[in-house]
C-alpha cells in the first residue's frame, strides 16, 4: 500500500458525498492518505470546507469563488474571504479563474471576480488555486500581471504553456485525466513539469482515474494517477507520492502534516 498520498484538490463537501461522507473520509488514512485540501467553489462551500477542517485533523481548505459562481459574487464577499483567511487551516484562495467551456457567468464578470481575488491573494501573501478551462490566453495574461504564488489545478494546457507557468514560480496539478486514453497532450505537459513543481489531485468526486472512470472519485484513487505520472518520469510511484507530498506542503505552507 502506498503512503504519503496528499490530495491537493478535493471537494468532500459536494452533495455526492452526502450519503456516506464521514465513512469515506475516516477511511482515508488507513489507505495511505496523509492530507487533503478541500477546495471551495462559492461562498457557501468556504464555510462547509472550513467545517471539514475542524472535524478532521488531516484536512485543510481554501476559500474562494469559482468562475461558475462569479455572477453571484458581490463586493462585500471579498471582505468575507479576507476574514476567512485568518482561520488556522485555511491554506489558499481558490478555486478561482476562468471557464469558457460553460456560460454560467459572463466572461467579463469572470475576469472581474478573478482579478479581485488575485489581488486579495497577493495582498495577503496567500497562494492561489487556479481553474482554467478553455481560457488559456486570458488566464496567462492575468497570471503574468499579478504573478501570484500557487497552483494551476487539473492542468489542461500545452507543454509550452506549462513552461510559462513554471517561469512564474507556480506549481501544476494533475489528476485522473492522465490515465485516460486521449491523454497525450496532458501527458506531454506533465512530462515537462519537474518533480519539484508537480502535484497530484483528485478533484473528487469528479475525474476518477481509469479503472474507476465514471464512478465517484475519492482520494485513495490517486494511486492510479501517481503510477501513470511515475511511469512518465521514470521513477517508482512511491517516490512520486513522496515528492508531490513535499511539494504540496511547500506551496500550501503546511508544516504539521503527519506522515
Amino acid at each position: 500500500m502506498y503512503q504519503n498520498i496528499f490530495d491537493s484538490h478535493a471537494h468532500y463537501d459536494d452533495e455526492k458525498f452526502d450519503p456516506d461522507r464521514a465513512e469515506i473520509i475516516e477511511s482515508l488514512p488507513e489507505k495511505g492518505v496523509c492530507h487533503v485540501v478541500n477546495i471551495a467553489c462559492d461562498m457557501r462551500s468556504c464555510e462547509t470546507g472550513i467545517a471539514l477542517t475542524e472535524a478532521y485533523p488531516f484536512f485543510s481548505s481554501s476559500v474562494g469563488v469559482h468562475p461558475h459562481a462569479a455572477s453571484s459574487f458581490i463586493p462585500g464577499d471579498l471582505d468575507i474571504l479576507a476574514g476567512y483567511t485568518s482561520r488556522s487551516k485555511v491554506a489558499a484562495i481558490g478555486e478561482i479563474g476562468l471557464d469558457y467551456h460553460y456560460d454560467f457567468s459572463p466572461r467579463d464578470v469572470q475576469k472581474q471576480v478573478f482579478e479581485a481575488q488575485l489581488g486579495l491573494a497577493c495582498d495577503l501573501g496567500f497562494p492561489v488555486v487556479i481553474h482554467d478551462r478553455e481560457a488559456h490566453a486570458d488566464t496567462m495574461e492575468l497570471l503574468k500581471k499579478y504573478r501570484p504564488k500557487g497552483i494551476v489545478h487539473c492542468y489542461s494546457g500545452s507543454a509550452e504553456m506549462a513552461k510559462e507557468i513554471l517561469k512564474l514560480g507556480m506549481y501544476l496539478g494533475f489528476g485522473g485525466a492522465v490515465t485516460f486514453k486521449n491523454a497525450r497532450k496532458t501527458l506531454e505537459a506533465a512530462a515537462a513539469v519537474p518533480l519539484d513543481r508537480l502535484l497530484v489531485e483528485t478533484d473528487c468526486p469528479y475525474m476518477s482515474p481509469v479503472p474507476f472512470r465514471g464512478q465517484r472519485c475519492d482520494s485513495a484513487m490517486i494511486s492510479h494517477t501517481a503510477e501513470r505520472l511515475a511511469e512518465l518520469h521514470g521513477i517508482p510511484a512511491q517516490e512520486l507520492l513522496d515528492r508531490t507530498c513535499e511539494n504540496a506542503e511547500r506551496v500550501y505552507r503546511l508544516t504539521d502534516v503527519q506522515r
